[in-house]
């Protein structure tokens, strides 16, 4: 059960990624209520001037699958958005390499998500964590909810 009792959505039943995540080429590997598994290789696109993944690209990787546990832990009618999001850097990612993030809920209210994401290299050490606060969107108050591509 998800939040105010609703059973989870599937991946079948979230809409299609962003055009900004598919730029970024993040996948979504697998979805559960209680994990969300998203992936992304580390392109030129990617990288720093260091050769390195860019902080700003392992951001919206976790910004991406916590979404995604929030999503699918909602009614459908509802939808939602990060209101707060910390990022603890620990290691560096060189080109060619896969990220893997790992995102769960850590607490599923009536109004709030909130969620933590690991995101780990190729070799499995951590590069990352992030944790993030989710607001529920009531979609009845007037506004219009989106299919993922930018359009109503």
């Amino acid at each position: 059960m998800t939040a105010g009792g609703v059973a989870s959505r599937t991946l079948d039943q979230m809409p299609p990624q962003s055009n900004y995540s598919d730029l970024t080429g993040i996948k979504v590997v697998s979805v559960a209520p209680d994990c969300v598994i998203c992936q992304m290789e580390v392109t030129e696109a990617l990288t720093n001037r260091n050769g390195a993944l860019h902080g700003g690209a392992l951001m919206t990787l976790a910004d991406n699958a916590a979404a995604s546990v929030a999503f699918i832990n909602i009614a459908p009618e509802k939808s939602n958005t990060t209101i707060e999001s910390k990022t603890n850097f620990m290691r560096g990612v060189r080109l060619g390499d896969t990220v893997t993030a790992r995102g769960e809920p850590l607490h599923i209210g009536r109004t709030l998500i909130v969620l933590q994401v690991t995101m780990t290299r190729g070799d499995g050490k951590t590069v990352a964590v992030t944790t993030q606060t989710h607001m529920i969107l009531d979609w009845s108050n007037g506004s219009e909810p989106t299919t993922g591509k930018g359009t109503p």
